[in-house]
């Protein structure tokens, strides 16, 4: 199994609000983009200095998506500049955060985990990304380059998508909408893979095929911990009467919401179809332990009366009449051979074998 939780070693003893890393430093540098939109305008820039997306024009959303987390001084501005509180600043830095959602004075905090599914090695990896939602910026904080996000980047850049003339809740909900419709996609790559263990478990159980279902029910309990607690977030926004979040918002994060609901339904079915094939599996084996048994004991029943001869006259009393008989082997055999044909059609007639 994959080594989905990260040490938190470096955290112990700290005061609450210290800034450190927690999490794997993929990068040697970060990297800051800046998308710029109105109705109007458009454009795309990387920052060299995160002073430079600071400033605010009038009604122009800014997308600052920060790809690497391990530049603490990068957050630390950041907070500075938007009051951010230093637990939040906390949480950005630790990767370790279960989905959640904190409602501030002027900005939303929401945590969340963008999953990907390896095909090759068909497992599920992980990346932590925060949200700080504020009046004209939303902020993406991700672990390393990369993520689902390349759709909504291209309809940013045409001048007639709606997302165009809607403020940063709307574009919160389209981040948290993206990171939600990928899983669909790791749920129908796991589900092709579950098709596959099925087919070969009817036609050769091995314990090869034991450790991938063992796996796979731990890559469906981490999925469900990753995505379950995303209801809680997405309602705390649905019910919330937060000034950020527009009345023409809230139906569209509904909508997130019945996605996650089937998410989660076709979890928790997976996670009974692996049960049922590991109980499968189980039940062939013990089916092919009966079968083995089986003949074992047929022809251990046939031997037992031919032992029982040999070793009657396998003893040396001097007396014994039929040692001297002339036919005496040829009839032991006759007598072998038939008690063997007797006992083979017994155990026809029974359907032992």
């Amino acid at each position: 199994m994959p080594k989905h939780m990260k040490s938190r070693k470096s955290k112990i003893g700290s005061a609450p609000g210290t800034l450190v890393h927690v999490g794997d430093r993929l990068s040697e540098n970060i990297k800051v983009t800046l998308i710029k939109y109105d109705k109007e305008n458009f454009s795309k820039s990387l920052l060299d200095k995160i002073e430079d997306c600071f400033s605010s024009e009038g009604n122009v959303i800014n997308w600052v998506d920060v790809d690497g987390l391990h530049e603490i001084e990068v957050i630390e501005k950041i907070g500075q500049e938007f009051n951010l509180h230093p637990l939040i600043l906390e949480d950005i830095l630790n990767t370790t955060q279960r989905p959640k959602i904190d409602f501030n004075e002027n900005y939303i905090y929401i945590v969340l985990k963008m999953l990907y599914y390896d095909k090759k090695i068909k497992r599920i990896k992980s990346e932590q990304i925060s949200f700080i939602i504020l009046k004209n910026h939303v902020f993406s904080f991700q672990e390393f380059e990369g993520d689902v996000f390349d759709n909504l980047r291209k309809r940013l850049e045409q001048n007639k998508s709606n997302i165009r003339n809607k403020r940063t809740d709307y574009l919160a909900y389209s981040l948290i909408d993206a990171i939600v419709d990928s899983y669909f996609d790791i749920l129908e790559s796991i589900g092709d893979t579950i098709d596959d263990i099925e087919d070969t478990l009817m036609r050769n159980p091995s314990e090869k095929l034991l450790s991938n279902i063992y796996e796979l029910k731990r890559e469906m309990i981490f999925l469900r911990n990753s995505i379950w607690p995303l209801r809680d977030v997405l309602n705390g926004l649905i019910k919330s009467d937060y000034p950020l979040i527009e009345d023409k918002t809230t139906i569209f994060l509904r909508d997130i919401y019945d996605h996650t609901v089937q998410i989660m339904d076709i979890v928790e079915t997976y996670r009974d179809i692996l049960s049922g094939m590991l109980d499968t599996y189980l039940s062939s084996m013990s089916n092919k332990t009966n079968e083995v048994m089986k003949v074992l004991t047929v022809f251990s029943t046939i031997f037992i009366p031919l032992s029982f001869f040999t070793g009657i006259y396998g003893m040396n009393f001097e007396y014994m009449p039929e040692l001297h008989f002339k036919y005496g082997y040829l009839i032991f055999w006759v007598i072998t051979v038939i008690s063997i044909l007797i006992m083979i059609r017994y155990f026809r007639k029974k359907n032992w074998f």
